[in-house]
């Protein structure tokens, strides 16, 4: 029946139903009704492991954001030595603030290789909530403290970081809105 000779219902209100256009959905809705090999790709730009890409491609749709970041969580958690392995091999080195003078070039290469000879991989931190500024001390500072760790502790540590970076890009790429 047309919508103007719906009968009048006293006390019951029409909910309109939003009418989803390509142009109003959210990164999160394009995400979720992309095709898969789209969906892997994006993951891929936020941890570069092809297994926790498709487990969480494969689990879509997500309510919400906070719902992927979850799974993005037990997806990282649940990677196995040798994935953890090749998605820290993966990583790039830390990006150094734009305007960073040549001595922190040179500190933050040799700290880098003298973690790369001890660990074996690229050195990974998240400095996603630090302002510009902060981030070459924090890095430098993270680096040699994290020296001291054995083996063991640094692949947790590690792990954590490799963590937060995956999540602190999916919020970039899908909408910190949470929405």
């Amino acid at each position: 029946m047309p919508a103007h000779r719906l009968p009048d219902l006293p006390g019951r209100v029409a909910i309109p139903v939003p009418e989803q256009t390509r142009g109003t959905r959210s990164p999160l809705e394009h995400f979720n009704h992309a095709r898969a090999e789209d969906a892997v790709r994006t993951l891929l730009a936020c941890l570069r492991h092809s297994g926790w890409a498709h487990r969480l491609a494969a689990h879509r749709p997500y309510p919400d954001l906070p719902a992927l970041l979850a799974a993005a969580d037990e997806a990282t958690y649940d990677l196995t030595p040798e994935a953890l392995t090749a998605a820290l091999a993966a990583e790039p080195l830390p990006a150094l603030p734009a305007g960073a003078y040549s001595a922190a070039h040179t500190a933050l290469g040799a700290a880098n290789a003298a973690y790369e000879s001890r660990f074996g991989h690229t050195f990974v931190i998240c400095v996603d909530d630090l302002a510009a500024h902060e981030v070459l001390d924090h890095v430098l500072e993270g680096i040699r403290s994290r020296l001291a760790n054995d083996p063991e502790e640094e692949r947790l540590v590690a792990a954590d970081e490799l963590r937060r970076l995956a999540k602190g890009r999916l919020r970039t790429r899908l909408g910190a809105t949470g929405r």
